[in-house]
């Protein structure tokens, strides 16, 4: 049962984006349902329902060891939106940022409006973002990052670290805001799926100045954390947890789930619509999981078991925050996502129809348009103008 959710939480986040789906302008209105779309379940701890509810509760008040911003190869991705959502096409550009010494890539689109930066879950890169970035990048400066460990960043090796881990929230939440002061060089609204809203409120809490609204979809409950775990349980999972990390089983049971099939089952489980599950997403969950040092990563992490709950960090956010929740996400129950909604800083709880555990990329319709909602209403009139993209 521990395994079979352990390797739930590890072969889903490595996947991309979701679908589509539309959000009238009533969705804004203190109680409204949107009935009849598609439903969505990602792997087994983590991600999205079929009626759209959104309660608005209140609104909240509203030194960096960092180098320089290289684009890779000077060019630009240009992706096909039709699937996605938009009509036009517009260029995204993957560029690497030097960060602690540290490669740090990063996709942007965009060259006007507020900042937005894109946060992936655990496993996952910037590339699950793919059906969001270019769309938002109309009337945004949008950034979607690759954390350190994940996607085609740097992994250095966390026993590198003379056994204190490195791979924390805090490490993390220290990454985004340099980028915002490196590279955006303004504050930003970080819009996080999964753990990656774990790292956008430790972010928001440390510098608050930095963050001007949060939106976590689907953000991760973590119920692996030590705090969660039964008291007669906690002993087995720590032996778990270090028969992964310090002997050769570790390194087996990785292998036997970074390839294709075992991956797009994996997302399957978590992904409510299957057929969003294609091969594209399928390659770009797997492909950075085969770069050197991510096992190394993906075991550090899985051990993990300290750090904030979304609890811990919610009280102490002084930034409007916004949660969306896929009703169908196995992973992370809705049910018991619903007591974040209750929280002072958090202004609206919005269930997402038949979505699980990443909507951004299995309904880019629907997550667009709440995204563009929620940064206009917390956004000035004056916008600025990006200097570096």
């Amino acid at each position: 049962m521990r395994a079979k959710l352990v390797m739930a939480n590890i072969s889903i986040f490595a996947a991309p984006p979701l679908t589509n789906l539309e959000v009238p302008s009533l969705l804004f209105r203190r109680r409204i349902c949107v009935k009849n779309t598609s439903i969505l379940s990602f792997a087994e701890t983590h991600f999205l329902r079929q009626s759209i509810s959104t309660r608005i509760v209140r609104s909240p008040i509203g030194s960096v060891s960092c180098s320089s911003v290289t684009d890779e190869a000077s060019t630009f991705r240009d992706r096909p939106l039709g699937e996605n959502g938009c009509s036009e096409e517009l260029k995204v550009r993957t560029l690497t940022w030097k960060w602690k010494g540290y490669s740090i890539r990063y996709q942007c689109a965009g060259i006007s409006g507020p900042a937005l930066v894109l946060v992936h879950g655990f496993g996952a890169n910037s590339d699950h973002w793919r059906k969001n970035t270019p769309i938002l990048g109309k009337s945004h400066r949008v950034y979607s990052i690759d954390l350190i460990g994940y996607g085609y960043s740097d992994k250095p090796n966390p026993n590198e670290f003379g056994g204190e881990p490195f791979y924390t929230f805090e490490t993390w939440g220290e990454q985004l805001n340099d980028f915002c002061l490196d590279v955006v060089k303004d504050e930003a609204f970080f819009i996080c799926n999964s753990i990656g809203g774990l790292v956008g409120l430790q972010a928001a809490v440390s510098k608050p100045e930095m963050c001007r609204g949060l939106m976590l979809i689907n953000i991760s409950l973590r119920m692996l954390h030590i705090k969660k775990q039964p008291l007669i349980g906690r002993p087995f999972i720590r032996s778990f947890q270090n028969l992964l990390r310090n002997t050769p089983v570790g390194k087996l049971f990785f292998k036997s789930i970074a390839k294709p099939e075992a991956i797009r089952s994996i997302l399957r489980q978590c992904y409510h619509d299957s057929s969003q599950v294609t091969d594209e997403l399928v390659e770009a969950i797997l492909r950075p999981g085969l770069e050197p040092g991510a096992v190394d990563v993906f075991l550090e992490f899985i051990c993990y078991s300290g750090g904030p709950l979304p609890e811990d960090l919610l009280p102490q956010v002084k930034c409007p925050v916004l949660i969306a929740w896929g009703e169908k996400d196995p992973w992370e129950p809705i049910e018991l996502g619903r007591a974040y909604g209750d929280f002072d800083a958090v202004e609206e709880f919005v269930v997402l129809p038949d979505a699980g555990h990443c909507p951004q990329d299995e309904k880019p319709e629907m997550v667009n348009p709440l995204i563009e909602s929620f940064v206009a209403r917390h956004s000035n009139s004056n916008t600025a103008v990006a200097a570096d993209i």
